[in-house]
């Protein structure tokens, strides 16, 4: 059991927490023919593109309704009038995500009633899907805005008719996966005779493709006509405890029944899922899953060596900690300091004495009351810390931007979990030989000395 502490600090020093309209708008980028628009002033939607673009790499379609002083006190269903139409116009896009941030939900905007209204005195917005999405940055933190921007979709966009069953599943990755991760859940699913219908698919927008030609939407992910069709899948797979809420609202909307998995990272979680997505098919686990399992339980074998009795600090959104947090413990390495972004219940079961919800401030904190560790994970945010005390970093969450292929990189299943334990084995042991070098006896100094 671990205890959920929330430090009343004033401020925060060297933050950890990503803006839950960052995490909306990431959200909408797994949709096809998107284009995110904040209901705020520029400088929010600037800061989200210079993340989204350093940890991507990529061009990330996003717009704003650029408040300003005037409209932040008179209000600003103006401005998102001409901005749809306006994005309308020139981008011709499928979908429009709204999301709402701190400064409209703080003068109280009524969002929604607005965008009926401006729906129904511009005719030439009724081809395109506009979903509004409430996600101030004061709540919660990037897996907040993520989960109520999929919400949102369920609800907004429409569902077909449920007139018959098909050999479909229904899949909603939480915002700790990548695309890599997204792409591999997708291959498995595929490998039982199920067609995955993923809400929404970074793997098919953010995969890191080469398009054809200059395109101001998203390219790939979720088509509008792939989630009509999610009313007649046979289950629906939510990856992550922020996503059970959407999972819920699905299910009451669809009537399509639910399994919320905590995660597919580890033996246990994805024989979950293997026996889930084998029942829902009526097909045996192929062959190929029984090898990668036996692959993975010798992986293991050879890593609890390595992970063996060693200290490991984590700082990350909750389901990424809880995912990183229960490997690491599974394997035989001790959790010493654990940070997260917003207090979610289910981490009192985390495998650690506390965790703290603050920044990376707390985090130095507690490695120092810890007396050190032998890895950190965290997003690249944390190199800092990691080269003021030496320490060695995994770079894990969002944004990863002083390393390619992060957003590819995969752990889930067991391919995805045996080479995450390879890959952070070598992380260790790479930690273990700075320390011998560090401290290794020199013979000519010691005489000099």
């Amino acid at each position: 059991m671990a205890l959920i502490v929330s430090p009343p600090k004033p401020l925060s020093v060297s933050p950890l927490k990503i803006s839950a309209p960052l995490g909306g708008a990431l959200a909408f980028m797994g949709l096809d023919g998107c284009l995110p628009l904040f209901h705020g002033a520029q400088g929010c939607t600037a800061f989200a593109v210079v993340a989204m673009v350093r940890h991507f790499r990529e061009a990330i379609p996003l717009q704003t309704t650029a408040m300003d002083e005037i409209t932040t006190i008179l209000g600003g269903m103006d401005n998102v009038e001409q901005a749809l139409l306006n994005i309308t116009r020139r981008a011709n896009p499928k979908v429009i995500g709204l999301l709402s941030t701190a400064l409209t939900e703080t003068r109280g905007e009524d969002m929604e009633g607005d965008l009926r209204v401006i729906l129904g005195r511009n005719p030439e917005l009724a081809g395109v899907a506009v979903v509004p999405a409430a996600t101030p940055d004061y709540d919660g933190s990037l897996e907040t805005g993520w989960s109520k921007a999929v919400e949102a979709m369920i609800r907004w966009l429409p569902q077909g008719p449920q007139i018959s069953q098909a050999e479909q599943v229904n899949i909603l990755p939480g915002s700790h996966l990548t695309p890599g991760d997204v792409e591999e859940l997708h291959a498995i699913a595929e490998d039982f005779g199920l067609e995955p219908l993923i809400l929404p698919d970074l793997s098919g927008a953010l995969d890191g493709h080469l398009p054809s030609g200059w395109i101001s939407t998203t390219l790939g992910g979720t088509s509008l006509a792939r989630v009509r069709r999610m009313s007649r899948s046979l289950l629906t797979i939510a990856v992550g405890e922020h996503m059970r809420g959407p999972a819920e609202v699905l299910r009451r909307r669809t009537g399509v029944p639910v399994l919320v998995l905590d995660r597919v990272t580890g033996l246990d979680p994805v024989d979950r899922l293997m026996v889930a997505l084998a029942n829902v098919s009526g097909r045996p686990v192929p062959l190929r899953y029984r090898r990668q399992r036996s692959q993975l339980i010798d992986a293991m074998l050879d890593g609890q060596f390595a992970f063996a009795g060693r200290r490991i600090a984590l700082a990350g959104e909750p389901d990424l900690l809880w995912s990183m947090g229960r490997l690491v413990s599974e394997m035989g390495g001790r959790v010493v300091a654990a940070v997260t972004t917003a207090a979610a219940p289910f981490l009192a079961e985390f495998p650690a004495d506390r965790v703290i919800v603050g920044d990376f401030d707390d985090l130095d904190e507690q490695i120092t009351e810890a007396g050190g560790c032998d890895l950190l994970i965290a997003n690249s945010n944390a190199s800092q810390l990691a080269g003021r005390r030496g320490l060695a970093l995994f770079r894990a969450g969002f944004p990863v931007f002083d390393r390619l292929g992060a957003a590819q990189r995969a752990g889930a299943g067991y391919r995805g979990t045996r080479d995450l334990i390879f890959t952070l084995a070598g992380a260790l042991a790479d930690a273990g030989s700075h320390l011998v070098t560090e401290h290794r006896h020199d013979p000519a100094q010691a005489a000099a000395g």
